[in-house]
């Protein structure tokens, strides 16, 4: 059944002013704002899991920090995901046999041409933007085991407000990036062989049971295509703009050991990083095909309509 809120819509404006007051309202202004400590990360009490879902309400992400003495392995990882209804995981390419992927430098040759595989810094996107629509990534849980010795910190922006920006100032523009043909993600071919076919999609669309808005979209200019529409390139260059701006929207975090990340599929970057010694960089990323449970649209916004 279709959720008869539709802030998304552009013929809606009433429904947008709504949900825009309510969530602009007590809106985090830093990162700092989005951490919540916890004993274990396997095993969350009702109090710790009650603040990171009040986080991912409002901004559609937590960042947790690991105080107890327990150190979190994957085990941990799946288990914080299973506690807010993340359960489908991506079986990306790249992916460790459990299908939570090891981030961390490989060796020459080995995978290098993929970037979060390097110390390179990554540029804004979110994860799967190249998968099918019936397996876009929509939760991610990104646990840290060991820092680099230096850089390696994140960026991250709720897509939420990326188009809450957008919309203000156009709402044509905001229109023109749900599109069912706005951005295309052409093949993946290795060596002659299709690894995985063109996809073409809309940058922002919203799940018709929930209401919930969903985003697709990465910074590259290689390997996409955009659709010859004016207000898509307008649109585009103007999420460009905001997303290497200083906009008090973007939080900056590194994450330590035993810290990480719980989210909706945000907006996310990486810079680059150097490892020495016994200081190199592992995450753990686990990502899922499931929207965190209790941060839809439906919940969220209950009252409103």
């Amino acid at each position: 059944m279709s959720y008869p809120f539709k802030p998304f819509d552009i013929s809606r404006s009433a429904d947008y002013r709504r949900w825009r007051e309510h969530k602009l309202a007590d809106y985090p202004q830093q990162a700092a704002q989005l951490v919540v400590p916890v004993t274990d990360p396997a095993e969350l009490d009702a109090h710790e899991a009650a603040a990171v879902l009040a986080c991912c309400r409002k901004a559609n992400m937590a960042i947790y920090r690991t105080t107890g003495t327990r150190a979190a392995d994957k085990h941990a990882v799946r288990a914080l995901g299973r506690r807010f209804g993340l359960e489908r995981l991506d079986m990306n390419l790249r992916a460790d046999e459990d299908s939570i992927t090891s981030l961390r430098v490989v060796p020459a040759g080995v995978a290098t041409h993929y970037i979060p595989y390097t110390d390179n810094a990554i540029n804004w996107h979110t994860d799967g933007y190249y998968n099918r629509p019936q397996e876009q990534v929509r939760g991610i849980v990104m646990h840290c085991v060991r820092p680099a010795a230096g850089g390696g910190g994140n960026l991250l922006m709720d897509p939420e407000m990326v188009y809450l920006l957008l919309r203000d100032e156009n709402p044509d523009w905001a229109a023109a990036l749900m599109q069912p043909d706005a951005m295309t993600i052409p093949a993946n071919i290795e060596d002659g062989v299709e690894i995985r076919p063109a996809q073409t999609g809309p940058v922002f669309s919203v799940e018709n049971d929930t209401g919930s808005l969903h985003m697709r979209y990465t910074t590259r200019t290689r390997s996409i295509v955009w659709k010859d529409d004016r207000n898509i390139r307008l649109a585009v260059g103007f999420i460009r703009e905001l997303l290497d701006s200083e906009s008090p929207w973007i939080f900056r975090y590194r994450l330590q050991a035993g810290e990480g990340i719980i989210c909706n599929n945000v907006l996310h970057g990486r810079e680059a990083f150097e490892d020495a010694g016994d200081a190199t960089r592992l995450l753990y990323r686990a990502r899922y095909h499931d929207r965190m449970k209790g941060t839809e649209m439906t919940t969220v916004t209950d009252g409103l309509q």
